[in-house]
């Protein structure tokens, strides 16, 4: 559709205008070199090992600089910051688990009919407690 010479073209979101030619492209097929150099490929993957191994003896090193003697302070810390980020991840994917059910609520009682009144009860219990920490606050 577009001639040799070219021709206008406009976008058909933005009616945007503009002026295009084909250009002849180069239509030589390259040709990848068979031979590959694998000593410069053994060479890398020989130096990747030698990092390799560095950082872990660097790693070896810290861990055995660190002081072994830890405060039970620290350990009740992680246990209560543990529980927090599990309390949070539990209700954040509680959270998702009733968003999901609300979107998949019509297919899901087409499959299973009796599902219905048991989404119903359970969305009207989410609804108590909602209004119920609302009137702790």
């Amino acid at each position: 559709m577009i001639p040799d010479e070219g021709r206008d073209l406009q976008c058909g979101s933005c009616n945007h205008v503009w002026f295009y030619k084909i250009e002849k492209q180069n239509n030589e097929v390259l040709k990848l070199d068979d031979e590959i150099e694998s000593k410069d490929i053994d060479e890398k993957v020989q130096s990747l090992e030698n990092v390799k191994t560095e950082i872990k003896n660097e790693l070896k090193e810290k861990k055995s600089e660190k002081p072994k003697n830890k405060t039970t302070s620290k350990k009740t810390e992680n246990k209560e910051s543990k529980f927090f980020s599990y309390l949070i991840v539990f209700i954040i994917s509680f959270v998702a688990l009733i968003i999901l059910l609300d979107t998949l609520k019509t297919p899901l009682v087409n499959v299973f009919p009796g599902l219905e009144i048991i989404l119903f009860n359970l969305f009207e219990t989410l609804q108590d407690i909602k209004l119920f920490i609302i009137d702790l606050i």
